[in-house]
């Protein structure tokens, strides 16, 4: 099924399936990391350069979460959190590792993972073999949002003033609210 919008509604598991996904060894896991205080979302970078900080300079109430799993420090908490990664195939791949990871129940209780954000790593429409895998990957999340390349902030910081409506439509699915920079 090909989806009408650039986001699309549940798609992939909604919860975590320890029973059918092995724990991946400690090197394809993401650290985790105490974290104090709420925020309205913590933003994963699944590898350098995802984009993390950007949508956390964009998005007031949120964080980056320095490329790991933001566990609550407040006992009964939970952390809501979305992977952020670029749409290269070094970022599909990272991407890959981070559901596998959430799959397996590493954070069960502690994180609820909203889904996958897919930053263009390129102007431009991306080959068919990346598409390709990025469908792949985003079947382990429970939703897909896929953003379109910036060039304004190539040269400058990220503003609301610049922002794409793609970026507002993410925001606006999730319930948060633009920063005024």
């Amino acid at each position: 099924m090909q989806p009408t919008t650039r986001r699309e509604a549940l798609r992939g598991p909604s919860a975590p399936q320890p029973t059918a996904v092995q724990v991946p060894e400690s090197a394809d896991r993401l650290p985790t990391r105490q974290v104090y205080g709420g925020a309205a979302m913590w933003w994963i970078g699944a590898h350098g350069g995802a984009g993390e900080n950007t949508l956390a300079a964009l998005t007031l109430g949120s964080q980056p979460a320095a490329h790991a799993w933001p566990l609550p420090s407040d006992r009964g908490a939970v952390s809501r959190a979305m992977v952020v990664a670029r749409t290269n195939y070094a970022g599909l791949m990272a991407a890959q590792r981070v559901a596998r990871e959430w799959a397996a129940g590493t954070t069960s209780g502690l994180v609820e993972l909203t889904g996958l954000v897919l930053i263009a790593d390129a102007p431009g429409r991306r080959p068919k073999e990346l598409r390709q895998l990025e469908q792949h990957v985003a079947g382990g999340y429970p939703r897909l949002w896929t953003l379109p390349w910036v060039e304004a902030w190539r040269m400058g910081p990220p503003s609301a003033a610049t922002m794409p409506r793609e970026y507002r439509a993410l925001l606006a699915d999730l319930n948060l609210t633009a920063a005024t920079n």
